[in-house]
C-alpha cells in the first residue's frame, strides 16, 4: 500500500510538471498561421494524412479556445504565452481550417 502511494504521488508530480512547461517562442508579427504552426506546434503535433494538421475535440473547435490553450498550455501541452494578438488569431484560423473535429 505504501509503495502504491509513493508511485501515485510521483506520477501526480510528473503530470503537474507538464503544467509549468513554457516555450518562449515569439512569432514575427506578420507570420502566417501555417508558419507559426510548423515553427512551434509540430514539436509535438505531427500533421496527419492529407491536409489535416490535427484532430481536435468539438469543444476546442473555436478560435478563443485554441488561443487560450496555446497561451496557457495544459497538463500535457506546453504553454506559448508569446503567441498573442494577430499572430494568435492567424494560428487559430489555420488550425481550424486544417483540422478534423471529433
Amino acid at each position: 500500500m505504501k509503495k502504491m502511494t509513493v508511485v501515485l504521488t510521483i506520477s501526480a508530480l510528473v503530470s503537474l510538471a507538464g503544467c509549468s512547461k513554457t516555450d518562449n517562442y515569439t512569432p514575427a508579427e506578420d507570420a502566417t498561421g501555417e508558419d507559426i504552426f510548423y515553427a512551434s506546434c509540430t514539436k509535438c503535433h505531427k500533421p496527419e494524412s492529407g491536409n489535416t494538421v490535427m484532430t481536435i475535440d468539438a469543444k476546442m473547435a473555436n478560435k478563443d479556445a485554441i488561443i487560450q490553450k496555446v497561451q496557457k498550455g495544459s497538463m500535457g501541452m506546453t504553454a506559448f504565452p508569446n503567441i498573442k494578438g494577430e499572430p494568435a488569431q492567424r494560428l487559430a484560423e489555420f488550425v481550424l481550417a486544417n483540422s478534423k473535429t471529433k
